[in-house]
Protein backbone atom coordinates (compact mmCIF):
# COMPACT_ATOMS: atom_id res chain seq x y z
CA UNK A 1 0.00 0.00 0.00
CA UNK A 2 1.40 3.41 -0.82
CA UNK A 3 1.24 5.77 2.26
CA UNK A 4 -0.07 8.84 1.45
CA UNK A 5 2.18 11.63 3.21
CA UNK A 6 0.89 15.03 4.26
CA UNK A 7 3.06 18.02 4.80
CA UNK A 8 2.96 20.84 7.79
CA UNK A 9 5.55 22.72 7.88
CA UNK A 10 8.76 20.84 8.45
CA UNK A 11 7.29 17.93 9.17
CA UNK A 12 5.51 14.70 7.48
CA UNK A 13 2.74 12.52 8.81
CA UNK A 14 2.28 9.50 7.81
CA UNK A 15 -1.31 8.13 7.30
CA UNK A 16 -0.08 4.74 9.01
CA UNK A 17 0.32 5.73 12.19
CA UNK A 18 -2.17 8.58 12.28
CA UNK A 19 -4.75 7.43 15.35
CA UNK A 20 -7.85 5.93 14.60
CA UNK A 21 -10.25 6.97 17.63
CA UNK A 22 -12.46 3.99 19.13
CA UNK A 23 -15.28 5.78 18.07
CA UNK A 24 -14.62 5.98 14.32
CA UNK A 25 -13.67 2.02 14.47
CA UNK A 26 -16.98 1.27 16.25
CA UNK A 27 -19.18 4.04 13.35
CA UNK A 28 -17.19 1.83 10.26
CA UNK A 29 -18.31 -1.49 11.49
CA UNK A 30 -20.99 -2.71 9.33
CA UNK A 31 -22.92 -4.58 12.24
CA UNK A 32 -23.77 -1.74 13.87
CA UNK A 33 -27.10 -0.53 13.16
CA UNK A 34 -28.30 -4.20 13.32
CA UNK A 35 -26.71 -4.35 16.94
CA UNK A 36 -28.54 -1.28 17.49
CA UNK A 37 -32.02 -2.87 16.25
CA UNK A 38 -31.81 -6.18 18.17
CA UNK A 39 -30.92 -4.48 21.08
CA UNK A 40 -33.96 -2.63 21.28
CA UNK A 41 -36.00 -5.63 19.52
CA UNK A 42 -34.72 -7.68 23.02
CA UNK A 43 -35.84 -4.63 25.11
CA UNK A 44 -39.32 -4.27 23.54
CA UNK A 45 -40.07 -8.09 23.87
CA UNK A 46 -38.40 -8.40 27.04
CA UNK A 47 -41.70 -5.75 28.52
CA UNK A 48 -44.12 -6.97 26.26
CA UNK A 49 -43.90 -10.87 26.26
CA UNK A 50 -44.40 -12.42 29.39
CA UNK A 51 -41.44 -15.41 29.59
CA UNK A 52 -39.40 -14.11 26.58
CA UNK A 53 -36.88 -13.69 29.27
CA UNK A 54 -36.90 -17.07 30.27
CA UNK A 55 -33.97 -19.57 29.63
CA UNK A 56 -36.28 -21.67 27.67
CA UNK A 57 -37.60 -19.06 25.56
CA UNK A 58 -34.06 -17.75 24.73
CA UNK A 59 -33.37 -21.18 24.02
CA UNK A 60 -36.23 -20.98 21.43
CA UNK A 61 -35.31 -17.74 19.90
CA UNK A 62 -31.26 -19.22 18.97
CA UNK A 63 -32.69 -22.10 17.54
CA UNK A 64 -35.04 -20.55 15.36
CA UNK A 65 -31.90 -17.60 14.57
CA UNK A 66 -29.58 -20.47 13.99
CA UNK A 67 -31.76 -22.10 11.21
CA UNK A 68 -31.95 -18.72 9.43
CA UNK A 69 -28.18 -18.02 10.27
CA UNK A 70 -26.73 -20.97 9.03
CA UNK A 71 -27.58 -20.19 5.72
CA UNK A 72 -27.28 -16.02 6.05
CA UNK A 73 -23.68 -16.68 6.59
CA UNK A 74 -22.55 -17.71 3.17
CA UNK A 75 -25.33 -15.39 1.59
CA UNK A 76 -23.71 -12.56 3.28
CA UNK A 77 -20.68 -13.58 2.21
CA UNK A 78 -21.67 -13.94 -1.46
CA UNK A 79 -23.56 -10.64 -1.50
CA UNK A 80 -20.16 -8.92 0.03
CA UNK A 81 -18.71 -10.21 -3.69
CA UNK A 82 -21.39 -8.71 -5.39
CA UNK A 83 -23.41 -11.44 -6.19
CA UNK A 84 -26.76 -13.27 -4.78
CA UNK A 85 -28.30 -16.37 -5.32
CA UNK A 86 -32.55 -16.71 -5.48
CA UNK A 87 -32.08 -20.54 -5.73
CA UNK A 88 -30.29 -21.07 -1.86
CA UNK A 89 -33.78 -21.44 -0.14
CA UNK A 90 -34.84 -24.50 -2.63
CA UNK A 91 -31.39 -26.01 -2.22
CA UNK A 92 -31.52 -26.44 1.34
CA UNK A 93 -34.68 -28.87 0.42
CA UNK A 94 -32.83 -30.55 -2.74
CA UNK A 95 -30.15 -31.44 -0.36
CA UNK A 96 -32.37 -33.21 2.00
CA UNK A 97 -34.05 -35.02 -0.89
CA UNK A 98 -30.84 -36.36 -2.11
CA UNK A 99 -29.63 -37.50 1.44
CA UNK A 100 -33.19 -39.30 1.60
CA UNK A 101 -33.69 -41.01 -1.17
CA UNK A 102 -30.19 -41.82 -2.03
CA UNK A 103 -29.71 -43.85 1.31
CA UNK A 104 -33.42 -45.27 0.90
CA UNK A 105 -33.52 -46.48 -2.46
CA UNK A 106 -29.47 -47.92 -2.53
CA UNK A 107 -30.65 -49.34 1.00
CA UNK A 108 -27.20 -47.80 2.18
CA UNK A 109 -26.33 -46.62 5.63
CA UNK A 110 -27.77 -42.97 5.69
CA UNK A 111 -24.00 -41.70 6.16
CA UNK A 112 -23.91 -42.45 1.94
CA UNK A 113 -26.46 -40.30 1.36
CA UNK A 114 -25.47 -37.09 3.47
CA UNK A 115 -22.20 -37.81 1.86
CA UNK A 116 -23.46 -37.68 -2.04
CA UNK A 117 -25.66 -34.89 -1.13
CA UNK A 118 -22.58 -32.86 0.09
CA UNK A 119 -20.81 -33.67 -3.59
CA UNK A 120 -24.31 -33.25 -5.38
CA UNK A 121 -24.94 -29.94 -3.37
CA UNK A 122 -21.91 -28.33 -3.95
CA UNK A 123 -21.99 -28.94 -7.44
CA UNK A 124 -25.06 -26.95 -7.93
CA UNK A 125 -22.98 -24.49 -6.35
CA UNK A 126 -20.07 -24.69 -8.67
CA UNK A 127 -22.55 -24.53 -11.22
CA UNK A 128 -24.56 -21.02 -10.55
CA UNK A 129 -20.53 -19.90 -10.43
CA UNK A 130 -19.26 -21.47 -13.48
CA UNK A 131 -22.28 -19.87 -15.19
CA UNK A 132 -22.23 -16.61 -13.85
CA UNK A 133 -18.63 -15.80 -14.41
CA UNK A 134 -18.30 -17.38 -18.18
CA UNK A 135 -21.99 -15.97 -19.22
CA UNK A 136 -21.77 -12.64 -17.40
CA UNK A 137 -25.32 -13.09 -16.78
CA UNK A 138 -26.51 -11.20 -13.94
CA UNK A 139 -26.70 -13.55 -10.76
CA UNK A 140 -30.90 -12.99 -10.46
CA UNK A 141 -30.80 -14.74 -14.27
CA UNK A 142 -28.73 -17.28 -13.55
CA UNK A 143 -29.92 -18.23 -9.63
CA UNK A 144 -33.98 -17.58 -10.92
CA UNK A 145 -33.48 -20.56 -13.16
CA UNK A 146 -31.70 -22.73 -10.92
CA UNK A 147 -34.45 -21.69 -8.56
CA UNK A 148 -37.09 -23.00 -11.05
CA UNK A 149 -35.46 -26.27 -12.19
CA UNK A 150 -34.38 -27.24 -8.50
CA UNK A 151 -38.20 -26.88 -7.92
CA UNK A 152 -39.26 -28.71 -10.92
CA UNK A 153 -36.90 -31.54 -9.84
CA UNK A 154 -37.54 -31.79 -6.16
CA UNK A 155 -41.18 -32.65 -6.85
CA UNK A 156 -40.53 -34.51 -10.31
CA UNK A 157 -38.05 -37.27 -8.82
CA UNK A 158 -40.04 -37.30 -5.73
CA UNK A 159 -42.79 -37.79 -7.22
CA UNK A 160 -41.13 -40.22 -9.67
CA UNK A 161 -39.08 -42.29 -7.56
CA UNK A 162 -41.53 -42.30 -4.10
CA UNK A 163 -44.65 -41.79 -5.64
CA UNK A 164 -45.32 -38.97 -3.71
CA UNK A 165 -44.84 -35.39 -2.62
CA UNK A 166 -42.96 -36.87 0.22
CA UNK A 167 -39.97 -38.93 0.91
CA UNK A 168 -40.26 -41.91 2.86
CA UNK A 169 -39.07 -42.57 6.40
CA UNK A 170 -35.05 -43.57 7.01
CA UNK A 171 -35.68 -43.10 10.50
CA UNK A 172 -34.91 -47.08 10.74
CA UNK A 173 -31.64 -47.03 8.72
CA UNK A 174 -28.33 -47.87 10.33
CA UNK A 175 -26.51 -44.51 10.58
CA UNK A 176 -29.50 -42.22 11.35
CA UNK A 177 -28.94 -41.99 15.29
CA UNK A 178 -24.87 -40.90 14.70
CA UNK A 179 -25.96 -38.83 11.61
CA UNK A 180 -29.15 -36.93 13.92
CA UNK A 181 -26.61 -36.45 16.55
CA UNK A 182 -24.71 -34.40 14.43
CA UNK A 183 -27.31 -32.18 12.62
CA UNK A 184 -30.45 -32.59 14.67
CA UNK A 185 -29.74 -33.49 18.25
CA UNK A 186 -30.60 -31.32 21.24
CA UNK A 187 -27.99 -30.67 24.31
CA UNK A 188 -28.67 -30.06 27.88
CA UNK A 189 -26.43 -27.32 28.69
CA UNK A 190 -27.00 -25.71 32.78
CA UNK A 191 -30.71 -27.12 32.52
CA UNK A 192 -31.41 -25.74 29.19
CA UNK A 193 -32.15 -27.65 25.97
CA UNK A 194 -29.82 -26.24 23.34
CA UNK A 195 -29.93 -27.41 19.65
CA UNK A 196 -26.54 -28.24 17.73
CA UNK A 197 -27.99 -26.17 15.03
CA UNK A 198 -26.88 -22.91 17.30
CA UNK A 199 -23.20 -24.61 17.43
CA UNK A 200 -23.05 -24.88 13.78
CA UNK A 201 -24.20 -21.34 13.28
CA UNK A 202 -21.74 -19.76 16.00
CA UNK A 203 -18.76 -22.02 14.48
CA UNK A 204 -19.68 -20.72 10.65
CA UNK A 205 -20.06 -17.11 11.90
CA UNK A 206 -16.68 -17.65 13.74
CA UNK A 207 -14.95 -19.36 10.29
CA UNK A 208 -16.43 -16.42 7.70
CA UNK A 209 -14.95 -13.82 10.06
CA UNK A 210 -11.85 -15.36 9.76
CA UNK A 211 -11.74 -15.74 6.30
CA UNK A 212 -13.07 -12.24 5.60
CA UNK A 213 -10.68 -10.32 8.27
CA UNK A 214 -7.46 -12.77 8.30
CA UNK A 215 -6.95 -13.86 5.08
CA UNK A 216 -6.23 -13.31 1.93
CA UNK A 217 -9.27 -14.62 0.41
CA UNK A 218 -11.37 -12.16 2.24
CA UNK A 219 -9.56 -9.43 0.27
CA UNK A 220 -10.51 -10.92 -2.46
CA UNK A 221 -14.14 -10.71 -1.46
CA UNK A 222 -14.65 -7.30 -0.46
CA UNK A 223 -11.92 -6.69 -4.15
CA UNK A 224 -14.36 -8.43 -5.73
CA UNK A 225 -17.45 -6.91 -4.41
CA UNK A 226 -16.15 -3.35 -4.44
CA UNK A 227 -15.52 -3.52 -8.36
CA UNK A 228 -14.88 -6.10 -10.36
CA UNK A 229 -13.04 -4.77 -13.11
CA UNK A 230 -10.14 -3.00 -10.48
CA UNK A 231 -9.40 -6.16 -8.97
CA UNK A 232 -9.35 -8.44 -12.25
CA UNK A 233 -6.94 -5.84 -12.95
CA UNK A 234 -4.94 -6.43 -9.93
CA UNK A 235 -4.64 -10.23 -10.18
CA UNK A 236 -7.47 -11.15 -7.64
CA UNK A 237 -9.09 -14.67 -9.28
CA UNK A 238 -12.72 -13.06 -10.09
CA UNK A 239 -13.84 -16.52 -11.30
CA UNK A 240 -12.82 -18.58 -8.46
CA UNK A 241 -13.62 -16.63 -5.66
CA UNK A 242 -17.21 -16.39 -6.98
CA UNK A 243 -17.31 -20.10 -7.32
CA UNK A 244 -16.27 -20.45 -3.98
CA UNK A 245 -18.63 -18.13 -2.59
CA UNK A 246 -21.79 -20.08 -4.62
CA UNK A 247 -20.17 -23.51 -3.46
CA UNK A 248 -20.26 -21.57 -0.05
CA UNK A 249 -23.99 -20.99 -0.06
CA UNK A 250 -24.39 -24.88 -1.21
CA UNK A 251 -22.26 -26.04 1.97
CA UNK A 252 -24.68 -24.16 4.18
CA UNK A 253 -27.88 -25.09 2.10
CA UNK A 254 -26.34 -29.04 2.66
CA UNK A 255 -26.04 -28.65 6.91
CA UNK A 256 -29.43 -27.00 6.80
CA UNK A 257 -30.75 -29.37 4.46
CA UNK A 258 -29.50 -32.73 6.75
CA UNK A 259 -30.73 -30.87 9.81
CA UNK A 260 -34.12 -30.71 8.00
CA UNK A 261 -33.76 -34.24 7.32
CA UNK A 262 -32.94 -35.64 10.11
CA UNK A 263 -35.07 -33.76 12.67
CA UNK A 264 -38.47 -35.53 11.03
CA UNK A 265 -36.91 -38.14 8.65
CA UNK A 266 -38.47 -37.50 5.81
CA UNK A 267 -39.08 -34.39 3.51
CA UNK A 268 -41.66 -32.99 1.56
CA UNK A 269 -40.60 -31.62 -2.00
CA UNK A 270 -42.50 -28.22 -1.65
CA UNK A 271 -40.27 -26.90 1.10
CA UNK A 272 -37.84 -24.19 0.98
CA UNK A 273 -39.76 -21.88 -1.46
CA UNK A 274 -39.46 -18.40 -0.23
CA UNK A 275 -37.08 -19.09 2.22
CA UNK A 276 -34.40 -17.24 0.07
CA UNK A 277 -35.08 -13.54 0.49
CA UNK A 278 -35.30 -14.51 4.35
CA UNK A 279 -31.84 -15.46 3.89
CA UNK A 280 -30.72 -12.54 2.06
CA UNK A 281 -32.91 -10.12 4.47
CA UNK A 282 -31.10 -11.21 6.97
CA UNK A 283 -27.95 -10.05 5.63
CA UNK A 284 -29.09 -6.93 4.35
CA UNK A 285 -30.63 -6.02 8.10
CA UNK A 286 -27.06 -7.13 9.03
CA UNK A 287 -25.52 -4.69 6.81
CA UNK A 288 -24.59 -6.17 3.96
CA UNK A 289 -24.96 -3.57 0.55
CA UNK A 290 -26.98 -5.07 -2.52
CA UNK A 291 -24.43 -3.70 -4.43
CA UNK A 292 -21.35 -5.50 -2.84
CA UNK A 293 -17.99 -4.72 -1.25
CA UNK A 294 -19.57 -3.78 2.16
CA UNK A 295 -20.51 -6.18 5.27
CA UNK A 296 -19.78 -8.90 7.56
CA UNK A 297 -20.64 -12.66 8.92
CA UNK A 298 -21.38 -10.75 12.55
CA UNK A 299 -23.98 -8.70 10.90
CA UNK A 300 -25.70 -11.80 9.15
CA UNK A 301 -25.68 -13.07 12.54
CA UNK A 302 -27.12 -10.30 14.49
CA UNK A 303 -29.87 -10.06 11.15
CA UNK A 304 -30.82 -13.61 11.93
CA UNK A 305 -31.05 -13.06 15.73
CA UNK A 306 -33.43 -10.18 14.98
CA UNK A 307 -35.43 -12.57 12.62
CA UNK A 308 -35.62 -15.31 15.37
CA UNK A 309 -36.55 -12.61 17.91
CA UNK A 310 -39.42 -11.16 16.05
CA UNK A 311 -40.87 -14.37 14.98
CA UNK A 312 -40.55 -16.15 18.38
CA UNK A 313 -41.32 -12.49 20.30
CA UNK A 314 -44.65 -12.37 18.54
CA UNK A 315 -45.82 -15.78 19.71
CA UNK A 316 -44.38 -14.94 23.56
CA UNK A 317 -46.70 -11.70 23.26
CA UNK A 318 -49.66 -14.00 22.22
CA UNK A 319 -50.07 -11.37 19.37
CA UNK A 320 -51.75 -12.52 15.96
CA UNK A 321 -49.36 -14.35 13.50
CA UNK A 322 -49.68 -12.58 10.52
CA UNK A 323 -48.73 -9.25 11.17
CA UNK A 324 -45.18 -10.96 11.54
CA UNK A 325 -44.51 -10.09 7.73
CA UNK A 326 -45.40 -6.60 8.40
CA UNK A 327 -42.53 -6.10 11.39
CA UNK A 328 -40.16 -7.77 9.28
CA UNK A 329 -40.56 -5.42 6.35
CA UNK A 330 -40.43 -2.97 8.97
CA UNK A 331 -36.91 -4.13 10.67
CA UNK A 332 -35.49 -4.26 6.93
CA UNK A 333 -35.91 -0.64 5.83
CA UNK A 334 -35.27 0.74 9.52
CA UNK A 335 -32.34 -1.21 9.64
CA UNK A 336 -31.24 -0.17 5.85
CA UNK A 337 -31.82 3.46 7.07
CA UNK A 338 -29.95 3.20 9.95
CA UNK A 339 -27.17 1.41 8.55
CA UNK A 340 -26.81 3.70 5.77
CA UNK A 341 -26.91 6.48 8.69
CA UNK A 342 -24.23 5.06 9.95
CA UNK A 343 -22.19 4.85 7.02
CA UNK A 344 -22.50 8.72 6.16
CA UNK A 345 -21.62 9.13 9.69
CA UNK A 346 -17.87 7.32 9.32
CA UNK A 347 -17.90 8.80 6.59
CA UNK A 348 -17.76 12.28 7.86
CA UNK A 349 -15.46 11.30 10.44
CA UNK A 350 -12.05 10.43 8.69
Amino acid sequence: MTATLEHTGDETADERILHTSALRKLLARPELGSAVGALAVFAFFAFAADGFLRATSLSTVLYASSTIGIMAVPVALLMIGGEFDLSAGVLVTSSALVSSMFSYQMTANTWVGVGVSLLTTLAVGAFNGSVLTRTRLPSFIVTLGTFLMLTGMNLGFTKLIDGTVSTKTIADMEGFESAHAVFASTLTLGGVDVKVTILWWLGLVALASWILLRTRTGNWIFAVGGNEDAARAVGVPVAKTKIGLYMGVAFGAWISGQHLLFSFDAVQSGEGVGNELIYIIAAVIGGCLITGGYGSAVGSAVGALLFGMTSKGIVFAEWNPDWFKFFLGAMLLLATLLNAWVRKRAEATK
